[in-house]
């Protein structure tokens, strides 16, 4: 009987090694890939969302915008044309969660340096007191690279309307006009279609792995 394991010992080990294998293969191929939600109106928080919104299920978009940057140059759509990128709302002179936020969009534009698929965009909730030169000295003392990362300025009803009606990402206080909101922590996933994939809290490391994570997941989508 040992005879006969010791002279078949090499076949055997080479069909264990085949067995492995075609079960790696044969799970591999029925294994579902990973893929991301998209995000409509009905999806998020309702505190979040425009009431005229709310109601959308399917098809939500973001909404073209025209808005100016740190160096002073017009940001629309086009400059995130088949990009992912993310999106939050931030102002230069918040002292709480702000800097947590900013500090963690910095480190995701360190991580992402290389990355000529994936951008970065802040919204100022604060525009008439985010000028271009306040925020082009916040970039400055942030380390914002021009190239990756807008931080913009505008019309506050266009900012709002992307905030409550695009982004699905800031409150209404409620008590300073109709104009005026709170932004959240929310960091906002974009894919290159303007459609919401994910919302992450830009002031948890882990969500910010997370962030990472989803982006790979989403640029393996098309593959």
């Amino acid at each position: 009987m040992l005879q006969f394991f010791s002279k078949y010992k090499f076949f055997a080990v080479v069909l264990l090694v085949l067995s492995a294998i075609i079960i790696s293969i044969i799970y591999s191929i029925l294994k579902p890939n990973k893929t991301l939600p998209i995000y409509s109106p009905e999806k998020v928080n309702a505190e979040l969302v425009d009431s005229t919104v709310q109601y959308i299920r399917k098809y939500h978009k973001i909404a073209d915008f025209k808005l100016i940057n740190q160096n002073g140059k017009i940001v629309t759509q086009e400059n995130y044309k088949d990009k992912i990128y993310i999106a939050d709302f931030f102002f230069t002179t918040c002292q709480t969660i702000c800097p947590i936020m900013t500090g963690h969009m910095k480190e995701v534009q360190e991580r992402l340096k290389d990355d000529d698929e994936v951008l970065l965009l802040s919204h100022s909730v604060t525009p008439k007191i985010d000028s271009v030169a306040r925020l082009k000295k916040y970039a400055i003392e942030k380390g914002v690279d021009d190239r990756k990362w807008n931080l913009v300025t505008g019309d506050k009803k266009q900012i709002y309307d992307l905030a409550r009606k695009s982004y699905l990402a800031a409150k209404s206080d409620g008590d300073g006009g109709p104009y005026d909101m709170v932004h959240t922590e929310n960091f906002v996933l974009v894919d290159k279609k303007k459609r919401i994939r994910g919302f992450y809290d830009g002031t948890n490391p882990e969500d910010i792995d997370r962030l990472m994570e989803d982006i790979d997941v989403l640029k393996n989508e098309k593959k």
